[in-house]
């Protein structure tokens, strides 16, 4: 019996996209004078509902009606890869996509490394980026807007989903949404990473659709009757912010939760134990404290983020 979830619906055929501007990039001019918008899905390669949210764009013709429309699949071969009975493997082909664009100035000697290579004009391109995402467990949606404030601005004026998280992304390497003008608190430029849900839950093209109706809604570049009808969905009465104060990591995977724990799950008491890491105790630093994507309720290699710590400002 597998322990892998199921795959509540179809995954597009993607080669059809290949020869755009470059492989699995197209641009879509509007010859009027606006913003260069990209909505980029597969960044990594299991996380598909994003790749339906694309696939549907380009199969209906969408055109801005002003400025640049950018459509991309990141992570290409390790989407090809995939595999039912070992799902998550496909997540990426050498290394993590969303951890290289720190060290573009090296050599491209990964599929990744190469894959951001083709992809880095295009985000330098971009004045405006949604990223689409999902995730391993189940959870609620969450918009990931980055440390500065006008992330969380942009996320703000989507309006959904209801929780929005400001964090600096990830010790491993730099997030493509942190990338350039995205992290320069300087720069108009802006971004956005939308964790739509479990990877293959139906629930998550329902979000990533919505999410992406309101993203080019926003951008100023569509209007709401050239996307289609059922892709927004009733927004929250009102959004929340988090920040991210900590990143708790394994130190060799040992990490051993007192109890399961649920995204967004608000713990009321400081010093409040989690779990224990090598027998060392790990706790809540306040009250009040919000786990933001526990992964320690599933096994864990050395150094993986186990949970994020945040607040609600």
């Amino acid at each position: 019996m597998s322990d892998n979830p199921p795959i509540e619906y179809a995954f597009p055929e993607l080669r059809k996209w290949e020869k755009g501007v470059a492989p699995y990039i197209h641009v879509r001019e509007s010859g009027k004078p606006g913003p260069v918008v990209m909505v980029t899905a597969l960044t990594h390669g299991n996380e598909v509902s994003g790749a339906i949210v694309v696939d549907a764009l380009l199969e209906s013709g969408l055109k801005p009606r002003a400025g640049t429309l950018i459509l991309s699949f990141g992570n290409i071969e390790a989407y090809h890869s995939f595999d039912p009975r070992t799902p998550f493997k496909s997540r990426m082909v050498d290394e993590d996509f969303n951890r290289v664009w720190g060290r573009l100035d090296q050599p491209a000697n990964t599929v990744e490394t190469r894959r951001a290579q083709v992809l880095k004009p295009f985000v330098e391109r971009a004045d405006l980026m949604l990223d689409l995402h999902s995730m391993h467990d189940d959870g609620v949606p969450l918009m990931l807007s980055g440390p500065l404030d006008k992330g969380a601005a942009l996320a703000k004026k989507l309006g959904a989903p209801v929780d929005i998280i400001r964090d600096a992304g990830h010790a491993g390497g730099m997030r493509m949404r942190d990338y350039g003008g995205f992290g320069d608190p300087k720069s108009p430029k802006n971004a956005l990473l939308i964790e739509t849900g479990q990877h293959w839950r139906a629930s998550s093209v329902v979000v990533a659709k919505d999410v992406a109706a309101r993203f080019l809604e926003a951008a100023g570049i569509v209007e709401a009757a050239d996307l289609p009808s059922d892709w927004k969905q009733k927004p929250p009465p009102q959004q929340r912010v988090v920040e991210v104060t900590h990143a708790i990591a394994t130190k060799r995977g040992n990490f051993v939760a007192t109890r399961h724990f649920e995204g967004q799950e608000i713990v009321a008491k400081a010093g409040t134990v989690l779990g224990h890491d090598d027998g060392e105790p790990v706790t809540t630093p306040y009250d009040n404290c919000v786990l933001v994507m526990p992964s320690s309720n599933r096994p864990l290699r050395a150094g993986v983020t186990v949970v994020r710590l945040g607040r609600l400002i």
